[in-house]
């Protein structure tokens, strides 16, 4: 008759035993029955066919035969409980890939550091960043979660609004050493400053705040969003930046600081159906806390 497969599980049985001295004291430190344990005990001496204790007034005493396999016992359930806790971390891993979709201001000076600290905590996870100012990469479900500043309508989009972006006029301490320090909101006529191309947005916002101004007004344009920083971070002139993007760039700082500059608000959005993925929401809250303390930086 072939003997039973050896049953590892009867292990830790046998080290509470060998380490308490008594069946009692090790059913009570495993949390089992006394009858329990000494069953398990009985098993293992059966598969190895060796007696492992000696039973006494007062508990056991282990054989030869115990103490000889008391060392291999141990470093086995050394093993499993290294086993059992690579497990659960396996478990806890998140792991997958998402893309990210975000303006090219955004992708460059607000987002690097947010997701290398987000990859230090979640090295499975990969981002794939997409730097786009079209704001239908979501719609098209070219990306999974959006970073924009403009609020999302359709009802296929969840939002949150992360914070307002203070939006501030700037230049770089060379070019104010060589030019001046603009003092009212009309000094900014006598400078030369940095302007958008085709599009609108700077002039719209001089609109608002009540200073007449045409394309003609600006020395240098470019609708690259990158470039446009690098002018300003250059000392090429006085622009128009998001604040947060001045921490990149030594040297550049906030002139007229009571310009009423209307601020942007930033939203994340990703779609209302994979929200509850597992990895798309971890990425989410993530954003979701430490970006709000990035943009009022």
């Amino acid at each position: 008759m072939p003997k039973p497969a050896f049953d590892w599980a009867l292990v830790p049985s046998f080290l509470a035993v060998l380490e308490a001295g008594s069946l009692l004291g090790a059913a009570k430190r495993l949390g089992m029955h006394q009858p329990t344990l000494s069953r398990h005990v009985a098993e293992l001496e059966a598969q190895l066919g060796l007696p492992l204790f000696e039973r006494t007034g007062r508990g056991v005493t282990p054989t030869a035969a115990a103490l000889g396999i008391a060392e291999a016992a141990r470093a086995m359930d050394d093993g499993a409980g290294l086993l059992t806790r690579a497990l659960a971390r396996q478990q806890q891993t998140t792991q997958g890939t998402v893309r990210l979709s975000t303006s090219m201001v955004a992708a460059t000076w607000l987002l690097p550091r947010a997701l290398a600290e987000f990859q230090a905590q979640e090295p499975g996870i990969a981002i794939e960043l997409v730097a786009s100012n079209a704001l239908s990469n979501l719609l098209r479900r070219e990306a999974d979660i959006a970073v924009r500043m403009v609020r999302p309508a359709q009802s296929s989009l969840i939002a949150r609004k992360l914070g307002d972006v203070p939006i501030v006029a700037a230049a770089h301490r060379s070019y104010l050493a060589q030019h001046g320090t603009p003092k009212t909101p009309g000094d900014l006529a006598q400078h030369r400053l940095i302007g958008q191309d085709q599009e609108d947005a700077i002039l719209r916002g001089f609109a608002q705040m009540g200073l007449p101004a045409t394309r003609e007004h600006f020395a240098l344009r470019t609708d690259d969003q990158v470039a446009y920083g690098q002018l300003v971070a250059q000392g090429a002139g006085i622009g128009f930046v998001a604040r947060y993007a001045m921490r990149q760039w030594p040297g550049v700082e906030v002139v007229l600081p009571g310009l009423p500059i209307p601020p942007l608000p930033c939203w994340l959005a990703v779609h209302r159906e994979i929200r509850g993925n597992r990895v798309v929401r971890r990425v989410y809250d993530f954003l979701a806390e430490a970006l709000p303390s990035a943009l009022a930086a």
